[in-house]
């Protein structure tokens, strides 16, 4: 099948769990995540009516995201992956929403940075709801501090969290941390689920779903 095609199968898989959770239709968005993906592959996607994207690394984005923006209007691109700090000034400049603030110095250069270009990405604390050493994202038990410090110190506006529980563990505990951390700070935004539990992530009130291989194929 083409990315077009399994892009309408995705589609209906987040249908039919919106309805199977009782929830309405299109409340939950898709985030094609297109990594590693080159622009000629990304095009039937937006072609076929996505608008929504997702990118792990900042100068792969910087390679292929400015023409294909600038040749369809409404494009939404989302940072996924890991920022680190020498590229901040550059997220900041190309991506709508970053989903992945992590800890304090990354959230004092978006900070900075917003002020500097006079813009406003999206912001989502990514949360390490397995508390694996390997991965990024703040202890749950730090979210709140964390959280207060983006807002209340740094003035920054946190709409969203995210998360990617561990691999080999059952996800819907995560996720189900994650809305707790997420009511518990008045934040709606959640960013959780990808191709193989997107469908269990919406059943624990997911509003995002960040889908790349169930979309465009392996990588």
């Amino acid at each position: 099948m083409s990315a077009a095609e399994n892009l309408e199968t995705v589609r209906a898989a987040i249908a039919a769990a919106e309805s199977e959770a009782q929830r309405p239709k299109g409340s939950v968005r898709l985030v094609a995540v297109s990594k590693t993906k080159p622009a000629e592959e990304i095009a039937p996607v937006i072609e076929a009516g996505q608008r929504v994207f997702g990118e792990n690394r900042v100068q792969e984005a910087q390679a292929k995201w400015p023409g294909l923006k600038a040749a369809t209007a409404g494009i939404e691109l989302h940072l996924i992956g890991p920022l680190q700090s020498n590229k901040t000034a550059d997220a900041v400049a190309l991506f709508d929403v970053i989903q992945t603030v992590d800890r304090e110095k990354i959230a004092r250069e978006i900070s900075k940075e917003t002020r500097k270009q006079g813009k406003s990405p999206r912001l989502y604390v990514q949360i390490n709801t397995g508390s694996e050493p390997q991965k990024a994202g703040i202890e749950p038990d730090q979210a709140d501090d964390f959280i207060r410090l983006c807002r209340d110190d740094l003035g920054l506006t946190i709409s969203g969290l995210m998360c990617i529980p561990p691999v080999d563990e059952n996800p819907g505990p995560h996720f189900a941390l994650l809305g707790k951390i997420a009511r518990e700070n008045a934040i709606e935004t959640l960013s959780m689920g990808m191709s193989d539990d997107f469908e269990t992530a919406i059943g624990f009130g997911a509003t995002e779903v960040r889908v790349g291989s169930a979309i465009f194929g392996a990588r």
